[in-house]
């Protein structure tokens, strides 16, 4: 079906027809513009949703992630994002494959149909002119018949009447024959306007409108088409994006799935484990007994793991605090000195310290008064009960740089972070000597570019702080080994280090770190034992009495002469063969034994150790 033969008279009508066709194409244009803000819009919501939701650097919520629901949750907000991402896409695609397609095509169409009703229009006007022009050849045809036929009239009526002179009859009789030849010629002026009419009108409504609808059919079925396609286009563009969003979905799923609740449980037990055992049975006290009463050896306080010595008091109570061990342990605690040795008088031994400061020479103490001024320093405990299961008595606001006001695992977890902070800033301070060298090489080889010396104080600067980091972490390394139990005992080296702080608190260093740590470095009962301290020291200074000295573990021999004027030191003399009671821990002092009443630390690089790998309580420390 033709619109050319079918609607060869509807020109106006098909006009409207194309003008509701473009304007249907405009609005669905409008429509996929306003489908694309609206999926710019969702995904920018998206976003904003998922960035609220995500948690903050350096906060605490950082760390409730480490939990498989939290990281389950971080996964989802991660999806979205990505979901989001997908929805950008399609707003994209649809603004690019349909709204600016869709929108030079009108444009095309637009021109395209006004030249065809143009051509339309022109060839209207031009059947409009014929037909003017058929009309006025067919007026003038007949006005001059009438003419023609009122001249013959007039003239027969002159032949007729005999009055009339001859003359006037001639007159009248060429008249008529005039107005006959004129009536013929408008005659055959009309015929031929008449056939030229025919003709034109024959090729307007056979040849001329029927190719110009014929074209506007074609264009406006090309419009239909291009919609058409456009729809496919927009359901593609949906269509595509589809296996992501679905493969975003199946994350979300999978993350979920991976939540394990068992793995969140063990991480609340490591995260709050004090590492302390259950308090025991509160034993009976007789009161009736005229006795002193002693503690129980159980009362909130943690039992010794299994395969420790035990500690007697009284010949009955076992697990006590670090007090009431063997004397000898806590002389070590007490007088070991608190400096880094000092070097040979000649550099031969490795172990030397290079340039190490001397001891300070002091005036020594008689131990016995130490040992009393430790014993009648207590702290205040207003409440035995009030006392919370690991936490520190130190002054309010100040926490020991080592975290031995935390429980084990706690002070584990402080310091393995303190430790990878510290190799963080070891390793940047490393990358910008690194760099400050390379600039230093650049302007060796090129002067122009800059002075090298100018480099020379800040490369110092950056080698000194690399060489305080580095001694910082290896004091923490020295606590987390401590710790984490590859050290047998707190070395000399971290409690001096820790030094700093016990001299700025001088008043609550046995309320302290000490309370809960042993000289063995094993972590001791809770500091609410401390209540317990306030027995008499006389109540137990028969039970140091009892105790056996620590074994020798080796012989050495003194290569140089040492003066021991520090606390917890001993002289001895070049050539002079003592007795080994505790090998170097790895801070430079070797603890030594010339007889039972004497003993105390000297250099190691003092003496050539002989150890006996046989003697019961030898140790090698690394």
């Amino acid at each position: 079906m033709s619109w050319g033969t079918e609607l060869w008279d509807q020109f106006d009508n098909l006009e409207k027809h194309t003008q509701w066709g473009i304007d249907i194409l405009e609005k669905y244009i409008k429509f996929v513009k306003e489908r694309t803000e609206i999926e710019l819009s969702y995904a920018k919501q998206l976003r904003n949703l998922a960035k609220k939701y995500q948690p903050k650097k350096n906060s605490k919520e950082e760390e409730e992630y480490r939990y498989t629901a939290c990281k389950a949750f971080l996964s989802t907000l991660n999806e979205m994002n990505d979901y989001a991402g997908q929805h950008e896409v399609i707003s994209e695609n649809m603004t690019s494959n349909i709204t600016v397609e869709l929108a030079r095509y009108v444009q095309e169409l637009k021109q395209e149909r006004k030249s065809y009703f143009h051509d339309g229009r022109k060839a209207q006007q031009h059947i409009e002119i014929c037909w003017k022009q058929l009309e006025s050849s067919k007026r003038r045809f007949e006005r001059d018949c009438k003419e023609a036929d009122r001249a013959q009239q007039y003239f027969e009526k002159m032949d007729a009447d005999i009055n009339v002179t001859k003359a006037d009859v001639e007159k009248a009789r060429q008249q008529a024959q005039m107005r006959h030849q004129m009536a013929e010629d408008s005659k055959a002026d009309y015929s031929s306007t008449l056939q030229k009419f025919n003709h034109e009108q024959h090729e307007y409504y056979h040849t001329h409108i029927p190719n110009i609808f014929q074209k506007i059919q074609e264009m406006e079925e090309r419009r239909i088409v291009r919609i058409g396609e456009s729809m496919k286009t927009y359901a593609e563009v949906d269509r595509q994006v589809i296996p992501i969003i679905g493969k975003c979905l199946d994350e979300i799923v999978k993350a979920a799935e991976s939540i394990d609740q068992k793995n969140d449980s063990q991480l609340v037990i490591e995260a709050y484990k004090s590492g302390f055992e259950p308090p025991g049975d509160i034993e009976f006290e007789d009161y009736t007994q005229p006795m002193k009463r002693t503690v129980s050896d159980n009362s909130l306080s943690n039992s010794r793991g299994e395969g420790k010595p035990e500690l007697k008091f009284g010949g009955k109570s076992k697990g006590k605090l670090w007090p009431f061990i063997k004397k000898n342990k806590l002389m070590s605690l007490l007088t070991s000195p608190h400096q880094p040795p000092p070097p040979p008088p000649a550099s031969a031994s490795p172990s030397a310290v290079p340039n190490g400061p001397q001891s300070p020479k002091q005036q020594k103490e008689p131990l016995s008064h130490r040992f009393n001024e430790f014993m009648t320093s207590k702290p205040k405990i207003h409440c035995f009960r009030s006392l919370k299961r690991g936490a520190c008595l130190c002054p309010q606001g100040a926490t020991p740089e080592d975290f031995s006001n935390l429980p084990p695992e706690q002070r584990r977890k402080k310091l393995q972070q303190k430790v990878d902070e510290l190799n963080k800033e070891i390793q940047k301070e490393m990358d910008q000597r690194d760099a400050i060298t390379k600039m230093k090489d650049v302007y060796l080889k090129n002067p122009q570019m800059g002075d090298p010396a100018s480099l020379d104080h800040k490369l110092t600067e950056v080698s000194q702080n690399i060489e305080k980091l580095r001694l910082e972490a290896q004091k923490f390394e020295a606590w987390l080994a401590e710790v984490e139990g590859r050290l047998p005992a707190r070395s000399e080296q971290a409690r001096r280090q820790s030094g700093m702080f016990d001299a700025q608190n001088p008043a609550t260093v046995n309320s302290c770190a000490q309370d809960r740590e042993s000289p063995d470095g094993s972590y001791t009962e809770e500091q609410s034992q401390e209540g317990e301290g306030k027995v008499l020291a006389t109540d137990f200074d028969d039970e140091f009495d009892e105790e056996e000295p620590l074994p020798a573990i080796g012989t050495c021999k003194a290569l140089y002469t040492f003066e021991g004027q520090n606390e917890g030191t001993i002289s001895v003399v070049e050539g002079e063969t003592l007795y080994v009671i505790e090998e170097d821990k790895g801070d430079g002092w070797t603890r030594i034994r010339r007889n039972e009443d004497e003993e105390g630390y000297v250099p190691t690089s003092y003496v050539e150790v002989y150890l006996d790998k046989n003697a019961k309580g030898a140790k090698t420390y690394i």
